[in-house]
C-alpha cells in the first residue's frame, strides 16, 4: 500500500464515524437503537440483511476453499444461503416482524419467555451471546490477517484498529448506523468486486486464457465441479438446513432487519431481495478466487492468502485500496450488526433477569445499557479474536464452519420453529431438550468420537449431526408431550396473524423480569 491506497482506506473510516454521528440524531430510545423503530424501508433492510450476512472470512477462509476446490465455495456456501432466505421470506420474515408490530419487543429472543418460559429463554440467550463471541471474533481475525498482509501491522493491532472503529459508528447510530452504513458498504464492495473481476479478465487475457477457456487449465482440473472434497451432498443439504435456520433469525442479527421495517409485507420483500442478491452477487466475488490458481501461489497451506497475493499483484494503487476497503466493508457490517444483536438480547432479555435495576430502567438509563453493552460485546470478540489460530480454535474457517454452524442448530431450533403453528405442541421441555441434547451431540461428534475415528468425523456429519439431534427431538418431544398451552398458543396466533396495529412500530416497554408462565399484555388483551 501506498499513500493513495492509506487515503482512500483512512477516509472510508472517516465516512462510516460520520454516518454514525449523523444516525445519533434518530435515536431517541431503545426501539429506535434495537429496530429502527420499524421505520426503515424494505430496500434498505434488504441490502442490510444481504450485507450483514457476509465477513472478510470469504477473502480469506471461502477463498481457500475457492484456490482448492473451485466452484464448490459458491454451490455448498452462497447458493444454499440464497435459497435459505428465499424460503424464509414467507416462512419466517413476516412472523420475525410480528414480534416487534404485534408483541412489542425489542430483541429476537425477548419472546421466548412467554412462547416457553423464563428458562428456555435464558438457556438461548445466553448460549446464542457466547457463539456470536466466538463468531465475531474469526471475522476480526480474518479482517486483521487481511491488513497484515498488506499493511504489515500485527494481527492484534488489525483488530484492534477495525474494532474500535467500529465501536464508534455502531454505539452512537445503532441498527440505523448499521444499515446505512451497510448501504455505503455495498456501493464499495460494489465497485471493488467489478475491479477484480475485470483485472482478472484482463490478466488471464494477457497469458492467452480465455474467459470460458480456464476451466481446460491443469490448474483448475476438477475445479468446476459443484461437489467436491469435504463439501458432497450431506454437507450441502447439512448446510441448507442450517443457513434456512441461521439467516433468517437463528443468529439474531438477520432477524432484527426483519424486525426494522414498518410491515410483515415489507420484511418479506426485504428478504427477498436479500435473497436474489446472495445468489447474484457471490458469482462476481468468487469467480477471481476460481481463477487464482492460474495467477499466484498460496504461501499458506489451506489457500487462505490467495485472494490478498492476488489483489496485492493485479491492482494499481488506489483501486488496491479500495478493494481493501471492501473487505473491511464486510467485517464491520456483520460484526456491528452482531453487536447491536447482542446487546439488544442482553439489555432486554439478560440484564433484568439478573439485576432489579435493570428492571427499571427508563428510555434514558436503556439506551445507555444498550450503548456500553455493545462495546463490550464488541471487546470480548476481539479478545477471542487474538486466539482463534490457537490450538483451541485453530484456524478461521474451522471456527466459522466447525463451530458456528454446528452449534447454531440447536439454538435456532426453538427459536425459529416456535414461531410456526405446526410446532405449537412443542414446549419448554421439548425446547430445552433439544438444545441441551444438541449441543451435547456437537461435543461428542466433534471431539470424543472425531479422536476415535480413523481420519476424524466427516465435516458434513461434524456441522449437521447436532442439527439434526435438535430437531428430531424438538418434534418428537413436542408430539409425546405436548405443552400447548392457551397462554402459549395465544402468542403463536398473534405472530402468525395481522390485526389492529399491526403495522404500528408501537414503543418498546421496559423489560420485565419474568419468570415462568408470564405473558404479554398487549392491546388484544393477552
Amino acid at each position: 500500500m501506498n499513500g493513495l491506497d492509506w487515503a482512500v482506506l483512512v477516509g472510508y473510516f472517516g465516512v462510516m464515524v460520520a454516518i454514525g454521528v449523523w444516525s445519533h440524531k434518530r435515536v431517541d430510545d431503545v426501539s429506535d437503537f434495537f429496530t429502527a423503530g420499524g421505520k426503515m424501508p424494505w430496500w434498505l433492510s434488504g441490502i442490510s440483511h444481504h450485507m450483514s450476512g457476509y465477513s472478510a472470512v470469504m477473502f480469506t477462509g471461502y477463498a481457500g476453499i475457492a484456490y482448492t476446490y473451485g466452484v464448490t465455495s459458491f454451490v455448498t456456501w452462497s447458493f444454499p444461503i440464497a435459497l435459505g432466505i428465499a424460503i424464509g421470506s414467507k416462512l419466517f420474515a413476516p412472523r420475525v416482524n410480528r414480534l416487534r408490530s404485534r408483541l412489542h419487543v425489542a430483541s429476537p429472543l425477548e419472546y421466548l419467555k412467554n412462547r416457553y418460559n423464563l428458562s428456555t429463554q435464558q438457556a438461548l440467550a445466553w448460549s446464542g451471546m457466547l457463539l456470536k463471541i466466538v463468531d465475531v471474533g474469526a471475522k476480526w481475525a480474518a479482517i486483521a490477517t487481511l491488513l497484515s498482509v498488506f499493511t504489515g501491522v500485527s494481527l492484534n493491532q488489525g483488530i484492534l484498529i477495525t474494532g474500535a472503529i467500529t465501536a464508534v459508528y455502531c454505539t452512537i447510530g445503532g441498527l440505523w448506523a448499521d444499515a446505512l452504513t451497510e448501504l455505503g458498504q455495498f456501493v464499495i464492495q460494489l465497485l471493488a468486486g467489478v475491479s477484480m473481476f475485470v483485472a482478472v479478465v484482463l490478466k488471464l487475457n494477457d497469458k492467452g486464457i480465455g474467459f470460458f477457456d480456464a476451466w481446460d487449465e491443469p490448474a483448475l482440473h476438477g475445479h468446476g465441479k459443484p461437489l467436491v472434497g469435504p463439501y458432497g451432498t450431506v454437507f450441502l443439504l447439512a448446510f441448507l438446513f442450517i443457513k434456512l435456520f441461521e439467516y433468517n433469525g437463528g443468529m439474531l442479527n438477520q432477524a432484527q432487519r426483519y424486525m426494522a421495517t414498518a410491515t410483515p409485507r415489507e420484511a418479506e420483500r426485504g428478504a427477498r431481495l436479500s435473497a436474489v442478491l446472495w445468489l447474484v452477487w457471490p458469482v462476481v466475488l468468487f469467480f477471481p478466487m476460481w481463477m487464482s490458481p492460474l495467477l499466484v501461489t498460496a504461501q499458506k497451506p489451506d489457500g487462505s492468502d490467495s485472494y490478498g497475493l492476488m489483489t496485492e499483484q493485479l491492482l494499481p494503487h488506489g483501486l488496491l485500496g479500495l478493494v481493501i476497503v471492501g473487505f473491511f466493508s464486510h467485517t464491520m457490517a456483520m460484526c456491528s450488526s452482531d453487536a447491536n444483536a447482542i446487546a439488544a438480547v442482553f439489555t432486554r432479555d439478560v440484564a433484568p433477569v439478573l439485576s432489579s435495576k435493570a428492571r427499571a430502567w427508563g428510555e434514558r438509563s436503556g439506551l445507555i445499557a444498550a450503548r456500553v453493552t455493545t462495546v463490550v460485546f464488541l471487546g470480548l470478540s476481539m479478545a477471542v479474536a487474538t486466539q482463534v489460530n490457537s490450538p483451541t480454535f485453530k484456524d478461521i474457517i474451522t471456527v466459522v464452519i466447525k463451530w458456528v454452524a454446528g452449534l447454531m442448530g440447536p439454538i435456532a431450533i426453538p427459536m425459529m420453529l416456535g414461531l410456526l403453528r405446526p410446532f405449537r405442541r412443542s414446549g419448554p421441555t421439548a425446547a430445552l431438550t433439544s438444545w441441551a441434547l444438541g449441543l451435547l451431540a456437537f461435543w461428542l461428534v466433534n471431539y470424543p468420537i472425531n479422536w476415535n475415528v480413523d481420519g476424524g468425523v466427516p465435516l458434513q456429519y461434524q456441522v449437521s449431526v447436532p442439527l439434526a439431534v435438535s430437531l428430531v427431538l424438538y418434534i418428537l418431544i413436542g408430539y409425546l408431550k405436548p405443552e400447548d398451552t392457551p397462554e402459549r398458543l395465544a402468542v403463536i396466533e398473534r405472530i402468525n396473524t395481522d390485526g389492529d396495529g399491526a403495522a404500528a412500530a408501537a414503543p418498546v416497554p421496559a423489560p420485565a423480569s419474568g419468570g415462568v408462565g408470564t405473558t404479554v399484555k398487549d392491546d388484544a388483551g393477552l
